[in-house]
Formats: structure tokens, C-alpha cells, sequence
């Protein structure tokens, strides 16, 4: 199971773009040519019809197809340099792609002049779909794989119904709140500019239903519970949907989880209700795992894996379920998620579709202490490919970091990895504290070496999670 990539379905005029300016100007052109008086401010005010409903008081009907399209054509001339991106617009479809989804543009508007808009604005658009009104736009929406549609009018909200989506209303067109929400808009804000946080939440709620719902249908599980702010969360959200008494917790014990990570870890699950099992594993007797090459991460998972499994039977649990969320899906090279899948393990939160920053942002949500918590990868991925893994690295790596973070204590230090490239160390601190001061990192690299190896160095480019990939 994988969550649906979301789309997002924007009209076009006075919802991304200020129309009326524009407007104005080809409307007094035409009229000009046309020796009428047209109220150029009054059906400014009123944007929204198709311009045949709008010309329709004032012409003869025989007149309108022949003015609309004269209409369309000054509209090229006079408009388009005229017209401005309303605000929030780009920042809303920026919102859209940050969260893996789709820009759909559905509008009343005549095609061609709209592309023009989307060219001019530099509007990050993946399809237009012009000349649709009011409940018309459904088909499109649905076509699209819409769940959420933009819009100012209330034909928009027409639209937006009849589709299915959720239908965002915004004030920067003729219609008021309560004509809006009269005709059944479930959102509405002021402006684009309030789109992305209402945005944030809007999909973190949509995703923890499904996780919730997820999880419900499981009926029990055994979390593969590492004590980090995924797999901390996970334990949560199971709780919050089974009970305690249909969860448990189980975390590895061997030399690659730091003797550090191993009470905090235990408090917060014992905190939840839940029984917590500390397995020993010996991922270190797998050959592939000590030969440290590229897919060392399999082995590992292979042994947690087979470890946890008899345990969730034995127990009476229906499920391992392990803490991969959505962006370690998408993130590339990964051989412990095939490791898991290959052995019916489930991943709760990357089939709702939860990423990284929502793990976090549900966590503080609802109180958890991990919500800020730095990552904190096995020990073992601090050991370059190729170079064995022992107990004995292991340890060391284990040991300087200690060390290190002892010397950097009181300096606003986050993340920190001592990376093993054989005998030499090369020592990753946040950025932003770089370049040290030159006693601060002497101090660093004595206490690196002091650990036990013979040469160490800081890193200029900082802490970067998964650095060891960037040779692979």
C-alpha cells in the first residue's frame, strides 16, 4: 500500500492572478471598437462568469461570439504584461510541490490566454485545462486525480463539490465569506498566502487518519523500535489506536546501537504502557554485514528481521511493523527496506504517507520528547564501505563520539559523526559551527585520537546525513 501523490487543482483568475487590471484595459479597447460604453468597473467587480455571460447585458446576442473573440485577441495585446501574480500564488504552488504533488490549473478561461499568464508569472503549472465553468470543472478535477481545488467564486466551490475535492476558498475575488460558505466550501482564507500552513495541516491530519486507520486494521504489532523520533512515533501511534496491551516494543541489542541510545529509549516506551523486548542480534556473525559493502544495511535488517519475527508470533502480535516513513522511500539507495519487505515486515507510516518533517511536526503535536531528537543512524554506517566491521570499530567509533561531543559540550551542538575511514577519522559537526576556533578543534581532534585512531580531521563541509552514500 502507498499513499496517492496529491494534486491540487488552482483556478486562475483573482485565485492565482489579478485579473482585473487587465481586464479594464481590453475592455475599454473593445469597447472603443465597438462604439459601445461598456461599465468597465462594474463588470470588473464581477469576474468570475464566462465572458459571454458577461458581454451578454450589453450586446445584441447575435454580437457576442464575434465581440468575445475580438475580445480574446486584444486580451494577448493589452493583458498579459498587465497582470499580476496575486499574493502567496507562487509560495501556494511551491507549498503543492514540496509535498510531492501536481499543479493543475482549471479555468474558465480562454486557453491560450491563460498558458500566456502561467508563461509570463513563471507559474510552476504541470497541466492546464481551460474554457471549464462551475460544476464542469469536476470532470477535469476528477480526470486530474484532484482531492483539493482553489477557488474564489462560488461556482468554483460548484466545481470542487462535484468532483469529490476539498473545496479552498480565497477573498481575493467578488464573492464574500458567507456566499461561500452558504454553498458549501469547506475552507476559507483570506488569501493565497495562508494556502501552505493550511496546507501543512490539512495533510498531516489526512495522513494521520490513514496511519490511525492503518494501524486499527492491523490489530496488533510489535514495533522494531530503535528509540528514534520514527520508530518513538510509530510506538505512539499504535498505542493511541490499539491500546497498550496490543503493542509491544523490541529493540536490537548488539554492538552496533550505542550503549547511550539504549535508556532513554527503554523510558519512553515503558512510558507508553508497553511491554519492551531487547533481543540480542548478531548481525556482526552475517558475512555481508562484516564485509561492509554497499548493501551491508540488508544484513542488518535481514537479522533484526528474523529475530522479531518469531518474537511478534510468540506473543500473539499480528505484525512487525518498522518505522521507514515516507521519505525513506523515494530517498534511493535503501537495502534494509527490501530486507523488510521481504519479510512481511509493514511500514505504517510510509503507507500513510507520513514524512520526515510530519513525523516530527505530529510529534510535537502530541507532546512527544522525540519530536526534536537528532538522527542517530547505527553505528555501523559510520564505517566506510569496504572497510570490515568489527566489534572493535565499532567500539572506537562509539567511544569518540562520546569524547568528541564532551569537548563540543556548551557549543549548541546537534548532529556529530566521527566517520571510520580505516585508520583516520574524519570527525562531521553542523555546519553551522564551522570553522571551529582553532583550540576548540585541536581539543576535538585529540580526543578523536585518544579514542584510538591515528590520524583525524573535521570535515569542512559539516554533518550531512548518509555522507558514505556520496561515494556510491
Amino acid at each position: 500500500m502507498s499513499a496517492q501523490q496529491l494534486v491540487v487543482g488552482f483556478d486562475l483568475d483573482l485565485t492565482l492572478i489579478d485579473t482585473a487590471p487587465g481586464f479594464r484595459d481590453v475592455l475599454t479597447a473593445l469597447g472603443t471598437e465597438l462604439g459601445v460604453d461598456f461599465p468597465v468597473e462594474a463588470m470588473s467587480a464581477r469576474l468570475g462568469p464566462p465572458l459571454e455571460i458577461l458581454l451578454a447585458p450589453h450586446l445584441d446576442a447575435e454580437a457576442i461570439p464575434a465581440a468575445s473573440d475580438r475580445f480574446r485577441e486584444l486580451y494577448a495585446v493589452h493583458a498579459i504584461a498587465r497582470t499580476p501574480a496575486l499574493g502567496g500564488a507562487h509560495e501556494a504552488l511551491a507549498a503543492v510541490r514540496r509535498h510531492g504533488g501536481r499543479n493543475v490549473v482549471v479555468t474558465g478561461k480562454y486557453p491560450a490566454n491563460a498558458q500566456l499568464h502561467l508563461d509570463h508569472l513563471a507559474f510552476d503549472v504541470d497541466h492546464l485545462e481551460g474554457w471549464v465553468w462551475g460544476v464542469g470543472k469536476a470532470d477535469v478535477l476528477r480526470r486530474e486525480g484532484a482531492t483539493i481545488y482553489v477557488g474564489d467564486h462560488v461556482h468554483d466551490v460548484e466545481g470542487a463539490l462535484a468532483a469529490g475535492a476539498t473545496s479552498v476558498s480565497v477573498l481575493t475575488g467578488g464573492c464574500t465569506r458567507e456566499e461561500l460558505l452558504e454553498v458549501g466550501t469547506h475552507v476559507v482564507l483570506d488569501s493565497l498566502t495562508d494556502f501552505p500552513a493550511w496546507l501543512d495541516e490539512h495533510l498531516l491530519d489526512l495522513r494521520l487518519a490513514a496511519l490511525d486507520a492503518d494501524l486499527r486494521e492491523r490489530g496488533s504489532v510489535l514495533v522494531a523500535y530503535s528509540g528514534g523520533a520514527d520508530s518513538a512515533f510509530l510506538l505512539a501511534a499504535a498505542v493511541r489506536a490499539l491500546g497498550s496491551e496490543r503493542v509491544a516494543a523490541a529493540t536490537g541489542y548488539s554492538h552496533s546501537l550505542p550503549m547511550a541510545e539504549r535508556d532513554p529509549a527503554r523510558s519512553f516506551a515503558e512510558s507508553l504502557g508497553v511491554a519492551v523486548l531487547t533481543p540480542e542480534t548478531h548481525e556482526i556473525e552475517r558475512e555481508g554485514y562484516r564485509a561492509n559493502g554497499a548493501d551491508r544495511c540488508y544484513f542488518c535488517k535481514a537479522e533484526l528481521l528474523d529475530v522479531l519475527t518469531p518474537l511478534a508470533a510468540e506473543r500473539g502480535l499480528a505484525h512487525v511493523a518498522t518505522g521507514t516513513n515516507a521519505d525513506d522511500a523515494v530517498a534511493g539507495f535503501r537495502p534494509g527496506i527490501r530486507a523488510a519487505d521481504e519479510r512481511g515486515a509493514v511500514a505504517p507510516l510510509r503507507d500513510a504517507g507520513l514524512t520526515k518533517q510530519q513525523v516530527r511536526a505530529a510529534s510535537r503535536r502530541w507532546g512527544l520528547p522525540t519530536w526534536d531528537k537528532p538522527a542517530a543512524a547505527c553505528l555501523s554506517s559510520r564505517i566506510a564501505y569496504g572497510v570490515e566491521v568489527t566489534p572493535g570499530r565499532l567500539g572506537r567509533v562509539e567511544r569518540a563520539e562520546v569524547a568528541a561531543r564532551t569537548v563540543l559540550a556548551g557549543a549548541g551542538l546537534v548532529d556529530l559523526r566521527v566517520r571510520d575511514l580505516d585508520d583516520r577519522a574524519s570527525v562531521e559537526v553542523d555546519a553551522a559551527l564551522l570553522p571551529l576556533d582553532p583550540e576548540t578543534e585541536a581539543g576535538l581532534l585529540d580526543a578523536v585520537r585518544g579514542s584510538g585512531f591515528a590520524e583525524a580531521t573535521v570535515d569542512p563541509r559539516g554533518f550531512r546525513s548518509g555522507s558514505m552514500n556520496e561515494a556510491l
